[in-house]
């Protein structure tokens, strides 16, 4: 049985980041970096991103953005936008 992971990318220090949750592993989680720069990546650089690191999005799967404030008690403060989706394993979603 395939285990459920979730991919999220996140702007971090200037860029974007995109890494895979591995829930109870002991090392760190599979991550790539986009580089600097404010553009989001796209949809093929993610997917991209995510054959890098031995994954592929899973059927049917689709991007979801979420909006988080900097300081929820002012609604004119910078927000920062979190993406996530979920993969398979490049083995597995081969199957």
């Amino acid at each position: 049985m395939a285990r459920e992971l979730r991919a999220q990318l996140s702007a971090s220090q200037g860029g974007w980041r995109l890494f895979v949750v591995v829930r109870g592993s002991l090392d760190g989680w599979p991550e790539f970096s986009f580089g600097s720069g404010e553009r989001v990546p796209t949809f093929t650089e993610r997917a991209q991103a995510l054959k890098a690191l031995g994954f592929v999005q899973a059927p049917a799967a689709e991007w979801e953005w979420t909006e988080f404030s900097t300081d929820p008690a002012d609604p004119a403060s910078p927000v920062w936008l979190l993406a996530s989706t979920w993969v398979d394993s490049r083995a597995e979603g081969a199957a």
